[in-house]
């Protein structure tokens, strides 16, 4: 955390108490600031998400080809160096978002949801089953807070951050592998 010292006058007795977690000042964020504005430090980033299994497994307890529909949903949420976005009033619409959103002309989602069902191709005595890897935006910056009165102490407050949300986008891959004998036993 980063404190503006080169713009406080005199300290006075509430200097003194314990500084405001990051989270605390971020609550503040329209609710108790003068101002409260995004700086980022560089151009929103493209990453890949956190791939994951999707839906349930489908077995091919047969000796030819088996398409299986697999009906699957999966929701993406924001995540940030702060911690949770319920915590700090980052969700969609949000101050947190909206001030991203400002910075950089385009919709900062704090969460989405896609549900399909996909059909797989499952070799005979194998598991099929589908992994997504959503895509996603990062940025990074500094949150700036201006107080009308003293908080904690200060009137300026700068708060490192460092946030990750989902786009529209994601791919999916098909896997597969063969049962083993016990897993043959209890689903053919």
């Amino acid at each position: 955390m980063l404190f503006a010292g080169s713009l406080l006058t005199a300290p006075s007795a509430q200097a003194e108490e314990t500084p405001p977690t990051e989270a605390e000042l971020l609550a503040k964020c329209d609710n108790g600031t003068k101002k409260c504005v995004f700086h980022p430090s560089g151009p929103l980033v493209e990453v890949a998400g956190e791939r994951r299994k999707v839906g349930d497994e489908a077995y091919n307890c047969t000796p030819r080809l088996q398409r299986s529909g697999i009906t699957w949903s999966d929701t993406v949420e924001e995540t940030n160096s702060v911690g949770t976005s319920t915590t700090v009033g980052a969700g969609f619409g949000g101050p947190l978002s909206i001030s991203i959103t400002t910075s950089f002309e385009t919709t900062w989602k704090s969460a989405k949801t896609e549900s399909a069902t996909t059909f797989i191709d499952v070799r005979p005595y194998q598991i099929g089953w589908l992994e997504r890897t959503p895509d996603m935006q990062k940025v990074q910056g500094t949150y700036e807070l201006i107080f009308e009165d003293h908080f904690k102490g200060h009137r300026y407050w700068y708060v490192p951050f460092e946030a990750t949300g989902p786009l529209e986008t994601s791919s999916m891959a098909q896997r597969s592998r063969p049962m083993t004998e016990e897993e043959k036993a209890n689903h053919c």
